[in-house]
């Protein structure tokens, strides 16, 4: 991002990433211009293409720092047994989608406003945070602690109500994230057999 004179580029930069990331949350992409933006961060709309060439750059910025944060945080210990690794995944998915709820709703609700190349580009990432999963399921299966039929689907189911916990849990409400993870846990234990 080139630095407009006299801004403060470390401050500015990630206060636009915020304003935009609540803004598309709240009101969609396309219902979000760069002048509210601008408004919301306190700049002229100017400002903004010294950050960013355009509105779709800053999503697919946003779905793809998404996504490299996920894959930088998730550590897998291959060496440990494949249930123990499918439980520790669990609870990251869960623990990561509560903690970034925006960022879980841009990157699931928006896939539909980025460019073919923006798209594909998001998908490569995907797949590696899809693989990381599917792997432990593989693992499982070869290791005789887990029972699934296709891999591939498993991946994408357990991924999807995971990824859910989004949409109905607050904090403070019935549950706590320590009982949501291991209802969830029994869930999923049930459905790979484990």
């Amino acid at each position: 991002m080139a630095r407009t004179q006299g801004s403060k580029a470390e401050i500015t930069g990630p206060l636009i990433r915020d304003a935009a990331r609540r803004l598309f949350a709240r009101h969609g992409y396309a219902a979000v211009s760069m002048r509210q933006i601008a408004a919301e961060v306190g700049v002229q709309v100017g400002t903004l293409y010294s950050y960013t060439p355009d509105k779709q750059a800053l999503l697919a910025d946003l779905l793809r720092s998404h996504m490299e944060f996920l894959l930088a945080r998730w550590q897998d210990d291959a060496s440990r047994p494949a249930p123990e690794r499918l439980h520790a995944f669990l609870r990251f998915h869960v623990s990561t989608s509560l903690e970034h709820p925006e960022d879980v709703f841009l990157s699931y609700m928006e896939l539909r406003n980025l460019t073919p190349e923006n798209r594909r580009a998001l998908a490569l990432l995907r797949r590696r945070y899809e693989d990381a999963l599917q792997a432990i399921l593989a693992d499982g299966v070869a290791q005789g602690s887990m029972v699934v039929p296709d891999l591939r689907l498993t991946t994408m189911a357990l991924i999807a109500m995971l990824t859910g916990v989004t949409n109905w849990y607050r904090e403070g409400g019935r549950l706590d994230r320590d009982r949501v993870v291991a209802t969830y846990w029994d869930l999923v234990r049930g459905a790979v057999g484990a």
